[in-house]
């Protein structure tokens, strides 16, 4: 199989970047506590797009959360990883609980936005009084987005997200996906993948601990599992030596 039958569907935070972006945000400009203060009263969503009018309020510009995202941690490896990977002629897409806002300027500092060919996250735009304007991908306060599965936030089951990609490929030749992700909201998402696909959770992180869970109580056609460590020094010769080693993953 050659780099152009592969799709590489990445999660964002603590995937591509080494941390949770909101956070990083919120931190870095010096309302943690606001934040944490505001956190059990209303969804996450909706949380990030009060922490940023209060931060406009305050006099925080576009230019100073910009700056904050453009050093959010990021491993050299990831970033030369990711150029690979589009330098071979593989499909990359992002699937992300964070908002595009934060993805596209982390992406743009860093060379890597015309790598990708979709990225599907929550919108953020700046207004034209020059807030950012931060809203759920799926607005859950009119409707259910339809997957009742525990780890799905309200406002994105990226599991539903993938079936559409599925379905975009299903006119083409035939694609291997394979999934990154560290979180339990990539673990939907990763039982919509099917044999000969790979899920390649963070080693250490939530996905990989659910699916060591589950994977002896669910059936039905097998993705293949590869954890992997952002952090190593060293990684594998080729993907074929990697994807040998893999273990089957029952979903």
């Amino acid at each position: 199989m050659v780099a152009a039958d592969i799709v590489v569907i990445f999660d964002f935070d603590k995937t591509i970047i080494d941390c949770d972006s909101d956070n990083w945000v919120v931190d870095e400009l010096g309302a943690t506590d606001l934040f944490n203060q505001l956190l059990p009263t209303m969804p996450w969503n909706s949380l990030m797009d009060r922490m940023m009018k209060e931060l406009h309020s305050q006099g925080t510009k576009i230019e100073d959360i910009v700056a904050v995202l453009e050093r959010t941690p990021i491993h050299p490896r990831i970033i030369q990883a990711i150029k690979a990977a589009h330098a071979l002629g593989c499909d990359l897409k992002i699937v992300s609980d964070a908002n595009v806002f934060f993805i596209q300027t982390i992406l743009k500092h860093h060379g890597l936005r015309e790598c990708f060919s979709e990225i599907n996250t929550n919108p953020g735009f700046v207004d034209e009084e020059g807030r950012l304007r931060i809203f759920p991908y799926h607005d859950f306060t009119k409707s259910s987005h339809g997957c009742h599965h525990p780890t799905c936030p309200p406002n994105m089951c990226k599991g539903i997200v993938i079936e559409r990609i599925q379905a975009s490929l299903s006119m083409e030749e035939k694609k291997k996906i394979i999934y990154l992700g560290d979180g339990l909201g990539d673990f939907c998402p990763s039982l919509k993948l099917g044999d000969g696909d790979y899920v390649m959770p963070r080693k250490n992180f939530p996905l990989i601990s659910r699916i060591a869970i589950e994977k002896n109580n669910i059936g039905g056609n097998a993705a293949q599992l590869y954890s992997v460590d952002c952090k190593l020094q060293t990684m594998p010769g080729s993907a074929h030596q990697a994807f040998s080693q893999a273990l089957s993953v029952p979903h």
